[in-house]
């Protein structure tokens, strides 16, 4: 069944099958019925016109739809990059925070997050180039088609019109040179039947009136030729120009349909395809919620903050009554107040802490001086790569000089191999005060218990009882005071002692160590606990 847009115009087809034989032809009313078909077709072709207008601003307003679509995935994904580029760790403090499960999965959190923003940023480059682009080009294509469609209708219209206007000027003429005729011919005829008509008056108004018939004669002949003319014209016109360029619309608007369907449908897989992926980021932060051990972290935070001492013991009693001076301890309630210098105090003479980290407690110490192996051992590998590629380069060009100077790599390679001396160096000498850190443990715990319980003394060779020097402008101000909670004594080197209920000051703060330095009325400085104490606010 044929349901071609040429179908509209079936009735207009019925009305143009006018007789061609010319005595047939009956001049009252013809010019009426060619000008009322013309027009009706032309109002069919402004229907066409209409609805395919309607059409290309359809496809026009889902062009800006999907723009509108694609600036918010941009905006959505951009929001969601700087939400976790806020929240990500940055600095050395957080990043020994990642070591805790909880901490570290917070970041990955983040990373799926970002991963998740790469995707709608993909959604909307894809719907941009994908529908957006592709769409507006085949536009632009289909309104230059459009366009000289209706241009072809109008041009076939206008040359109908035209001949349409031919024939009704013949037509005119020949009514009228008709009439001419007959008067002529009735005024012959009365004429001659004038009795004072003389016969010379006779025979002109027979000559006059078979000119005018004559006249007549060939207009109704050219008449006659050009109404054959229009309604060859004509039908051509309805049967074959116009129904021609009506499929030629017909087959555009379903090209124009199909292809906006085919848009619609990508606005969806362009999403689909990306699903996988965001259901990765997904999984990805569920399971980095799964990965938290609680337990673990409570284990690593253990194990970085323990001392290494043991705990304080009981407090001697001391008997005044029987006229016995105790010997004086770091456990005494009232110690000698003697300004012991552990190292100097004035600013121009302090000096920075020790290469080996002697001046912290043992397990603290323990783990700078395997951290700084480790980073010695990087850069070694680092400097030993290095050394390998400059070789296996030397060793290419002395085979093909013309790629270089061998002796061009020289210095580069003298460089490399002071460096490896030195990292080797640097890595045998923290590794000796390593294994001395973990061997001499056991030592410094008798050596500890042995001082608690009076069987020994300590050695107090760094301990020695100084007095300041007058240079008290230079002296270090405390930046804060703190009660101390508990007794605590400090046996090992860089540590002091202190009682329970002394106030002190407080030179440096918690670097996240778990120690602080502290300043006492005595004049003693060092290094506490910062859990034995409580920062004033």
């Amino acid at each position: 069944m044929d349901m071609s847009w040429s179908l509209t115009s079936a009735w207009i087809r019925k009305r143009c099958c006018v007789s061609s034989q010319i005595g047939a032809v009956r001049l009252a009313g013809f010019g009426q019925a060619p000008g009322t078909v013309s027009r009706r077709a032309v109002d069919q072709c402004d229907i066409i016109d209409k609805h395919t207008l309607s059409g290309l601003d359809l496809v026009d307003r889902y062009i800006k739809f999907v723009k509108e679509r694609t600036e918010i995935e941009q905006s959505y994904a951009k929001q969601l990059r700087s939400l976790t580029k806020k929240y990500a760790k940055r600095g050395s403090k957080e990043e020994q925070d990642c070591k805790f499960s909880n901490h570290a999965s917070f970041q990955e959190i983040l990373n799926e997050l970002n991963d998740y923003a790469g995707q709608r940023e993909l959604i909307a480059e894809n719907m941009m180039t994908g529908i957006c682009v592709e769409l507006t080009k085949y536009l632009q294509d289909i309104k230059s088609e459009r366009k000289t469609h209706l241009a072809d209708a109008k041009k076939a219209q206008q040359n109908l019109e035209g001949s349409f206007k031919n024939l009704e000027s013949t037509k005119k003429r020949f009514a009228k040179e008709w009439a001419e005729a007959d008067k002529a011919t009735q005024q012959a005829d009365k004429t001659e039947s004038d009795l004072n008509a003389t016969k010379l008056d006779v025979e002109k108004a027979r000559q006059h009136a078979h000119a005018r018939t004559h006249t007549a004669e060939e207009c109704r002949n050219d008449y006659a030729a050009q109404l054959q003319k229009y309604n060859k014209e004509q039908n051509n016109f309805y049967y074959t120009e116009i129904p021609h360029i009506f499929n030629k619309m017909q087959d555009m608007d379903e090209r124009r349909i199909r292809r906006l369907a085919e848009g619609y449908c990508k606005f969806s897989d362009i999403e689909k395809n990306v699903l996988p992926i965001i259901s990765k980021c997904l999984e990805g932060i569920s399971s980095a919620g799964l990965k938290i051990q609680e337990k673990q972290d409570s284990l690593l935070f253990i194990e970085q903050h323990k001392s290494g001492f043991e705990r304080p013991g009981d407090v001697e009693f001391e008997d005044y009554t029987q006229g016995i001076k105790p010997a004086t301890s770091d456990s005494s309630l009232n110690p000698p107040k003697v300004r012991t210098k552990l190292w100097p105090f004035s600013k121009k003479h302090k000096p920075t802490a020790s290469e080996d980290f002697s001046h912290l407690p043992p397990e603290q110490r323990k783990k700078r001086l395997q951290a700084k192996i480790d980073d010695f051992a990087k850069e070694l590998q680092k400097a030993q790569d290095e050394s390998e590629a400059l070789d296996k380069m030397k060793g290419v060009y002395e085979k093909n000089p013309q790629m270089g100077d061998p002796s061009s790599l020289e210095p580069q390679i003298t460089e490399t191999t002071q460096n490896l001396g030195r990292l080797k160096g640097e890595l045998a000498k923290y590794e000796s005060w390593l294994a001395e850190a973990v061997g001499g443990e056991d030592s410094s715990n008798t050596i500890n218990n042995n001082i608690r319980h009076g069987v020994g003394a300590a050695d107090q060779s760094h301990n020695i009882y100084t007095e300041f020097d007058d240079e008290f402008d230079d002296m270090e101000a405390p930046i804060g005071q703190c009660a101390a909670l508990y007794t605590f004594q400090g046996n090992s080197e860089g540590t002091i002692s202190i009682t329970e209920g002394e106030m002190l000051s407080v030179m440096e703060d918690d670097k996240g160590d778990g120690w602080m330095r502290v300043l006492r009325a005595s004049g003693e400085e060092g290094y506490i606990p910062s859990s034995y104490v409580k920062v004033n606010p």
